[in-house]
């Protein structure tokens, strides 16, 4: 049976004008120190002058950038080897001195997910309003999240947003707290459950800040030194253990701040090289209420690791690592509710083929049996999905990648059995969407990829990155493509 997918005329571009302001580290401490110190030559009656030029040429893009210069001044004070206290002027051309541009999208943006919007009043009838996540590459091939609003029009015509206004990170909300039972699960799962490391918990409350535990391995590392030394364990436990508390935190974005303004840049050691790929999940609690969660590879520019970001409104975003022995590679995927009282998940456990894994706690991931391998010719490299699960009264409807030959990336399709998901129950054989002619070139040539899909009244609406350097839009009936799966024509 032949499935009509239709290509829409919409397309999300990468725009270099997208900016972000961003710490710049012109090197060791030793040269930040000459920096500074040749800016103190600088006499007083010239800082003026010099800030209006600074101010002139980078006002109009960035907000509050004189706050900004004194924020970044505070950061690299220690830095600052003299008992002169500078003047607010000097204190700000010291600042931005060590700022730079970033250009988000200055490389591509791709890899769309899509999720309807927390708010959906004030639409037209029959409409919705939907969020796209988008990952955007700029600069030393480095991936952070950004978010684009559109509306679904009642006929299914797409309306985006245009985005606008100044770009922003959101502020890390330094009383996070994190509870002592789950903190010391997850190190207990990373192998760090030493002597050491059971020591450094005892010092610490039932819940406690990211200080407290500070404080707690400082104490702990001075006590151990001066009772003999640190083993080697001790130390790898110490550094894990300050890691994975950094790997967890809550951040916080203004609420006068436009979603396309949001930006989720990478702030920890793991995803110091990329946010990649996150797939963006309306959960459903069971309550009436709705959590969104996203699945995203963390890379730090050797090791990727999955972590898992969740909000409920776009604006107080909360990072959790995953684990387990489960909780390994890219692409895992997380089922928009629990299935006979569990949390469920697709996996691609050794980069070849599907896996499903089911838990009590979404933090934690250990059990994984095979589900799907590659098959048909347009898939034999490695099967992949391409974003949560979408019920159907039919059972699951998961959109999946393939890869074949010339590393060429296709979009296909399976069904899962709404009660027991371990079953395949039906299977597209030939791509529901191929590259075409005008797809093919771009930053990874031949590749069309998904990070979630929305089925909105019986359409599939699929956002997809094209060659890894934009993203655009096909829609199809969701009949066509189960009926395709139970057809023979393969």
């Amino acid at each position: 049976m032949q499935i009509e997918v239709k290509r829409t005329p919409t397309i999300l571009r990468p725009d270099q004008s997208r900016i972000l302001l961003r710490p710049f580290n012109p090197g060791d401490s030793q040269r930040a120190a000459r920096i500074i110190a040749r800016i103190m030559t600088i006499p007083e009656e010239q800082l003026a002058s010099l800030l209006e030029e600074i101010c002139a040429e980078f006002c109009r893009r960035h907000q509050n950038v004189h706050k900004l210069f004194l924020e970044r001044f505070e950061q690299v004070r220690e830095t600052f080897f003299t008992d002169e206290q500078p003047s607010e002027q000097r204190r700000q051309l010291i600042g931005s001195y060590f700022l730079a541009e970033y250009s988000l999208e200055s490389a591509g943006l791709f890899n769309p997910s899509i999720v309807p919007h927390p708010d959906q009043t004030g639409l037209p009838c029959g409409a919705l309003r939907f969020i796209i996540s988008l990952r955007a590459v700029g600069e030393g091939h480095i991936s952070s999240i950004t978010f684009r609003t559109g509306i679904l029009h009642a006929d299914h015509r797409i309306e985006m947003q245009t985005p606008h206004g100044f770009l922003s990170e959101p502020r890390q909300i330094p009383s996070f707290k994190y509870q002592k039972p789950l903190f010391s699960r997850k190190i207990f799962e990373l192998g760090l459950s030493n002597k050491f490391a059971k020591r450094v918990m005892k010092r610490v409350g039932e819940s406690f800040s990211l200080k407290e535990l500070r404080d707690a391995l400082d104490k702990e590392v001075n006590e151990t030194e001066s009772v003999g030394g640190m083993l080697e364990t001790d130390k790898t436990a110490a550094h894990g253990i300050w890691m994975l508390a950094r790997s967890n935190y809550k951040v916080q974005f203004q609420p006068e701040q436009q979603i396309s303004e949001r930006i989720i840049f990478p702030a920890t050691r793991s995803q110091q090289n990329g946010i990649e790929d996150a797939r963006f999940v309306r959960f459903d609690n069971g309550d009436g209420t709705y959590t969104y969660y996203a699945t995203y590879t963390a890379f730090d520019g050797a090791v990727v690791m999955p972590e898992l970001v969740e909000t409920s409104d776009f604006l107080l975003f909360r990072f959790i690592t995953l684990n387990g022995r489960a909780a390994q590679n890219k692409g895992m995927a997380l089922f928009p509710r629990k299935i006979n009282g569990r949390y469920a998940m697709l996996s691609r456990q050794d980069n070849e083929n599907l896996y499903l894994m089911f838990s009590d706690n979404v933090h934690f991931w250990n059990e994984c049996t095979p589900l799907l391998q590659p098959t048909f010719p347009w898939e034999l490299v490695q099967l992949g999905n391409c974003g949560s699960p979408i019920e159907t009264d039919e059972g699951w409807l998961v959109i999946s990648h393939g890869v074949g030959p010339m590393r060429k990336y296709c979009l296909g399709a399976f069904l899962l059995d709404r009660d027991d998901p371990s079953k395949v129950i039906g299977r597209l054989c030939k791509p529901l969407l191929m590259p075409n002619e005008s797809e093919r070139e771009g930053y990874v040539p031949n590749v069309v990829y998904t990070c979630g899909v929305l089925l909105d009244r019986g359409q599939l609406i699929i956002p997809y990155g094209m060659a890894d350097r934009a993203a655009g839009f096909a829609t199809v009936a969701l009949d066509e493509v189960l009926a395709a799966m139970h057809s023979d024509n393969c």
